[in-house]
């Protein structure tokens, strides 16, 4: 059973990266208009702090609203709201002095033009999305990618979890170990 879960969590993780990457390339593209740029720090279409927060908001708040009366649900949005914006927020900035500690900066703009901002880290705009982001995460899309893990067998999604795995480790060596070597 934990090895089943584990392979959920790495499906999960994969996805909620890409959807993070085509949100912020889509964000850049379209809304800023400042043209398409790979907003990852590695070289695929993932985005990793957003797998790992989706992840966070799934062992953390998931549990809250999993199986619940549709009622008890629809409560719980100003709650999960909250706790998935401050739970992003304190990612993000984690993730910022991580990598500004490994890579020299953050690899996302720097927030000092937003009103209310933290050493242009974090900022309360980009926290409310991703408390709007957290609610969608749990209420919509979550639910849905349970639905579709339940249909896998236990060796397909572990076959998954390997070959998602391994494309990954292959990026991070890529963008971070081939460097160092040539």
């Amino acid at each position: 059973m934990k090895t089943r879960k584990l392979s959920e969590y790495t499906i999960f993780f994969i996805i909620y990266a890409c959807i993070g990457w085509i949100y912020e390339v889509s964000l850049e593209t379209f809304i800023y208009k400042w043209g398409f740029s790979n907003r990852g720090v590695l070289y695929g279409p993932w985005l990793p702090v957003y797998g790992f927060g989706a992840l966070t908001f799934i062992v953390l708040w998931y549990r809250l609203i999993k199986d619940k009366p549709i009622v008890k649900k629809l409560c719980m949005i100003p709650v999960i709201f909250l706790l998935t914006m401050v739970t992003a927020t304190a990612l993000e900035l984690l993730t910022s002095y991580l990598c500004e500690w490994t890579m020299g900066s953050w690899p996302w703009q720097t927030y000092k033009d937003y009103a209310i901002n933290f050493e242009g880290r974090i900022a309360l705009s980009p926290s409310i999305r991703f408390g709007i982001g957290g609610v969608v995460f749990l209420y919509v899309i979550q639910p849905f990618l349970d639905k579709l893990a339940a249909k896998l067998s236990d060796k397909q999604a572990k076959t998954a979890a390997i070959i998602i795995l391994t494309v990954l480790g292959i990026d991070m060596f890529c963008k971070f170990v081939l460097p160092i070597i040539f």
